[in-house]
């Protein structure tokens, strides 16, 4: 693992590339991921994610089903919303929603759509879908705790690398970085979707030059992953880039 601080000199590279072929999910999720699927074909929207998603719900946030209206509780906001089948599964593997409900994912009386929606689905903070929103309600997720004196909860954002494409996620990463939000924490998945690549030292640059503290690691490495996500210095906001790099873009 690197970690960046805001005055280090750009990262040169990251993590080596995970092994050709989409490695099979966490033991926990991969039952409930068939469900969902279906029959159906998932790329690397959907397990990209896998992992780091196990990773938030098994070790690093602090929120269960009995918590999940707790105004305590950590926040978790996937702004890639197109890869909410492995969420579902990881939601059900901690008992926020039925399993049976896997089942339908989808269907026409199913309340487990093609993108998440918080009046449906017990424990999702944000409806997603049209990507570039996510970091910039995390930013006001975060500063909303800190005005109401909330210091311990944390707010993570996950997003996709071409998501970064989004001039609104900019502005996020500039403010947060301007105003010292440290209750905040981005993902990155970076699985080589962005148009234009990462010259200058990669994606976790871009937060570092705007204050942040940044890690970038092997998206496939849970240890690494933890070391991570709770690398936070409790000073600035933390940027996680988790570098998968099997499979297809997306």
């Amino acid at each position: 693992m690197t970690i960046m601080p805001a005055t280090a000199p750009a990262l040169t590279g990251g993590p080596p590339p995970s092994p050709a072929g989409p490695p099979a999910p966490p033991a926990q999720v991969a039952p409930l991921i068939e469900r969902v699927r279906a029959g159906r074909e998932f790329g690397a929207n959907v397990y990209s994610t896998v992992d780091v998603l196990w990773v938030l719900y098994d070790r690093v946030l602090r929120i269960t089903p009995e918590t999940a209206d707790d105004p305590d509780r950590d926040r978790f906001l996937l702004s890639k919303g197109h890869a909410v089948a492995g969420y579902y599964a990881v939601l059900a593997a901690k008992g926020f929603v039925p399993v049976e409900w896997l089942d339908d994912q989808g269907g026409p009386d199913s309340r487990l759509g093609d993108h998440p929606d918080r009046l449906l689905v017990p424990g999702v903070e944000i409806g997603s879908g049209s990507l570039g929103h996510g970091l910039g309600l995390g930013v006001g997720t975060a500063l909303g705790l800190r005005a109401q004196g909330l210091l311990t909860p944390r707010v993570y954002v996950l997003l996709g690398d071409a998501e970064l494409d989004e001039g609104s996620n900019h502005e996020a990463i500039a403010y947060a970085g301007a105003v010292g939000l440290a209750n905040l924490t981005a993902v990155v998945i970076d699985n080589g979707s962005a148009t234009h690549g990462w010259p200058g030292g990669g994606a976790a640059a871009r937060f570092a030059v705007n204050g942040w503290t940044a890690a970038t690691v092997d998206g496939r490495d849970h240890d690494a992953l933890h070391a991570a996500l709770t690398g936070q210095d409790g000073n600035r906001p933390h940027a996680v880039v988790a570098v998968v790099r099997d499979g297809e873009r997306a």
